[in-house]
């Protein structure tokens, strides 16, 4: 019986697979952008857009997906926070290079300190506020989604809305009314009856805001009577 013989590849064709094969071994493989690159220009993009006096800034990058194909950049990368994003503890960080035309968009979780008030002791509701009833201390505000003040100014002839534990922060909506008497203070007295009107100088022994009622000490009889927060400096007697 006659043996068949391999076949062979037409002339020419195995030389052109060899020299694609030592093509595609000596073509390097096209360049890709480092990610650490591109978490940095995040960071940075978000340090500087929070770094203003009384800041402390700390920023963490999260990794890429890995998956992720970016061609190297040959220009500077540029990295942009949105001038109204919302001060947030994660913060997403757009980061382009416009050359390779590619945007990626990179999560950051932000920690921004500032120093807040918060109470030295505890508050009950209704207390006026005082330097001796706060101190400053630096919190993470990204955390504190219900505000936070920061200087006595805000606090001056305000009384609390709610109570306070010691060490909590002060928050705008804890503040009342601003206190329109306060205890000790010379008020004027206000008597009516059917129609007629007398006014006395008088020595509140409480406080509280507009409807508040205290105690008030006629400041020439000495009697002490009940009566109603009127306006500023001014208590509406009880019957």
């Amino acid at each position: 019986m006659k043996k068949r013989r391999p076949a062979r590849c037409p002339q020419g064709i195995g030389w052109w697979i060899g020299a694609l094969l030592a093509i595609a071994v000596a073509a390097p493989a096209a360049a890709s952008q480092s990610f650490a690159a591109v978490r940095t220009a995040a960071e940075q993009a978000l340090r500087q857009h929070y770094a203003q006096p009384g800041n402390r800034v700390e920023v963490k990058s999260a990794p890429l997906d890995p998956r992720l194909q970016l061609a190297d950049c040959a220009e500077p990368l540029r990295a942009s926070v949105a001038e109204h994003a919302a001060t947030a503890s994660r913060i997403s960080v757009q980061v382009q290079c416009g050359q390779a035309g590619w945007i990626v968009r990179v999560p950051v979780q932000l920690q921004l300190f500032r120093a807040v008030l918060v109470a030295s002791h505890p508050l009950l509701r209704g207390d006026g506020l005082t330097a001796a009833d706060v101190r400053a201390e630096q919190r993470d505000i990204t955390r504190l989604g219900y505000g936070y003040i920061e200087n006595l100014d805000q606090l001056a002839g305000r009384s609390l809305a709610r109570p306070l534990a010691a060490g909590a922060v002060l928050t705008p909506d804890a503040l009342g009314g601003r206190r329109m008497v306060r205890a000790g203070d010379r008020v004027q007295l206000v008597a009516q009856m059917e129609g007629i009107e007398v006014r006395a100088a008088g020595v509140a022994l409480g406080g509280g805001d507009s409807g508040a009622r205290l105690r008030v000490r006629n400041a020439s009889s000495g009697k002490v009577i009940d009566a109603m927060v009127s306006a500023p400096g001014e208590v509406i007697a009880l019957p």
